[in-house]
């Protein structure tokens, strides 16, 4: 057996057992036997089995579905933009997804157009991803034009500063309860999914867990530079194309809504590569998905236990990682 083979393994024993855990742990706790009868089909009509398939399912396949997402979208970006430092949020669609909540909460208010049905219809998860969507198209205009991946990089960067000035303006006109709600929503939170949403979001995602497989070989190609995977027969604009909209399938989705998690998709990518000691994204694509729910998991386990927002948890468990890197990676300061 190889050493991929078992941690790959090893990584599935872990994600289940912590699946087990988080539909364990909760204001109630549910002893490891009844959620396994709970999930099995067994012990109807009891409350341990209302609260674990009713509530707390929902939200841990949630932190399964965003760990995957998130992680995966960033290892595709950080291998796009050769940049240790890349996360799925980088081309503004975090920012997009912020504008869009903003308009709804903040900006529908102030314009006075809050009781329009279309405006009450929209809901904070639609403003999202249209906001995300918006700067996802913007971006793919600006990237069939410029040919230099740094340089998109950067613009999305600056677009991304640009409408957080924007936010900035609509948080200070706002009223109290209306900046409230938007704050809240910052802090990013996995239990806010319904089970129709959900059904929404499963579909969406696994599009673009799929898309990030078939994406594999264009990875492990760009990874050697776009010079060298031009001259294999590797059309470059094409899968700039499928990276940027898998990136708002999984990222923007995610964000849409769960808010927006920050850092998992920059820190699993480097946890994955020093786990498996490999480059190859055949291994570190299912590996990231794999890792990332596992660490989202955990994210989750503690925020309830500390009755913290999740965000919170998954900053100070991606900021050592991120400081890591940057230590080790000697290019920073040569």
């Amino acid at each position: 057996m190889s050493r991929s083979t078992l941690i790959f393994i090893l990584l599935g024993i872990s994600t289940t057992l912590l699946l087990l855990f988080d539909l364990s742990i909760g204001s109630v706790k549910i002893p490891f036997g009844e959620v396994c009868r709970a999930l099995l089909g067994g012990d109807d009509g009891s409350t341990s089995r209302a609260i674990v398939l009713n509530i707390r399912l929902l939200k841990s396949v949630m932190a399964l579905l965003a760990g995957a997402a998130l992680s995966a979208s960033g290892l595709q970006m950080q291998t796009l933009f050769r940049n240790p430092l890349a996360g799925p949020y980088i081309l503004g669609v975090s920012s997009g997804a912020s504008l869009g909540v903003a308009l709804f909460l903040l900006g529908a208010p102030l314009l006075g157009v809050e009781a329009h049905s279309f405006i009450q219809s929209l809901g904070i998860a639609g403003a999202a991803w249209i906001g995300a969507a918006a700067v996802l198209a913007l971006v793919l205009a600006v990237s069939r034009r410029i040919k230099d991946i740094m340089v998109i990089l950067i613009l999305g960067m600056m677009l991304g500063s640009g409408i957080s000035a924007v936010v900035e303006i609509l948080q200070y006109l706002s009223s109290e309860a209306a900046l409230k709600s938007f704050v809240v929503w910052t802090m990013g939170s996995l239990g806010d999914v319904t089970t129709s949403q959900l059904w929404l979001i499963l579909p969406v995602v696994v599009s673009g867990l799929g898309l990030s497989v078939a994406l594999i070989k264009p990875l492990n190609l760009l990874l050697l530079g776009e010079n060298y995977a031009r001259t294999s027969g590797l059309d470059i604009q094409r899968t700039r194309m499928w990276l940027f909209l898998s990136t708002v399938l999984l990222a923007g989705t995610i964000t849409a809504f769960c808010g927006p998690v920050g850092f998992i998709g920059i820190a699993v990518p480097h946890l994955t590569r020093l786990l498996f000691r490999s480059a190859d994204h055949r291994i570190l694509v299912p590996g990231a998905m794999l890792a990332g729910a596992s660490l989202l998991l955990i994210c989750d386990l503690i925020s309830k236990l500390l009755v913290l927002p999740v965000n919170t948890i998954t900053a100070l468990l991606g900021i050592p990682v991120v400081i890591l890197v940057v230590i080790r990676n000697h290019k920073f300061f040569s």
